[in-house]
């Protein structure tokens, strides 16, 4: 999205992001839903531009995404969205009940944390540079922590979600974690067969506006890749 808002506000607001980041996914999402506005500023991981001298003045980690604000920047995709919820908190992304806040934010932490890092392009590039892991193997590893993380999180999903959102009738933090989960999923070639109420959540999130053009390919930058 460019620095037109979408639902048409404008806020000061620019988004370090890469297209096929799921973190940078995440926080596109959040922007939607609570209708800001934000200009793109690309930073091509492949190229390794997030290790550059630049990039690392922003972000020590040489990670994206950054929120750049008129505040400051913040940084770590759950702190930018909270950061979002706090100032926007319409649509709420967490329940006011303290116990189903504390239980959307241990599904959220549940991908962002547990099965997402594992899988992150800093690591993958470890097991091909350092450990000479083929491409198949990369794959396997890929595919592995994936099934294991999917199959704990359908069984959380049997007590919380009727299909549509993962915790009750209304989207919520959880959403934002898993449709880009699903994404590097199908990416690659995990297969979702016996994860039900995922792909259930994961068809009916997409079908909403703000989730379809946080997408990777509708970002500027899938251009150019």
């Amino acid at each position: 999205m460019s620095d037109k808002a979408f639902g048409g506000n404008c806020a000061p607001y620019s988004l370090y992001s890469y297209w096929r980041s799921s973190t940078a996914y995440r926080v596109r999402i959040a922007l939607n839903l609570k209708q800001q506005g934000w200009e793109t500023i690309p930073v091509n991981l492949l190229a390794g531009i997030q290790c550059s001298d630049t990039h690392r003045k922003i972000n020590p980690q040489g990670l994206v995404p950054v929120l750049s604000t008129e505040q400051g920047t913040i940084t770590q995709s759950l702190a930018i969205i909270e950061y979002l919820e706090e100032l926007n908190p319409s649509p709420p992304l967490l329940p006011q009940d303290p116990v189903a806040r504390s239980q959307v934010r241990s599904m959220a932490y549940q991908i962002a944390m547990e099965m997402h890092p594992i899988n992150n392009l800093r690591v993958l590039n470890y097991l091909t540079n350092e450990l000479d892991c083929t491409a198949e193997q990369r794959l396997a590893w890929i595919q592995h922590w994936l099934k294991k993380g999917f199959r704990a999180l359908e069984k959380t999903l049997e007590k919380h979600s009727a299909g549509k959102f993962c915790f009750g009738e209304s989207v919520s933090l959880v959403d934002l974690c898993l449709i880009p989960q699903v994404y590097n999923a199908k990416r690659f070639e995990s297969d979702l067969a016996e994860y039900p109420l995922i792909q259930s959540i994961n068809a009916h999130c997409l079908s909403i506006e703000a989730f379809a053009l946080a997408a990777p390919e509708q970002q500027p930058d899938s251009q150019a890749a």
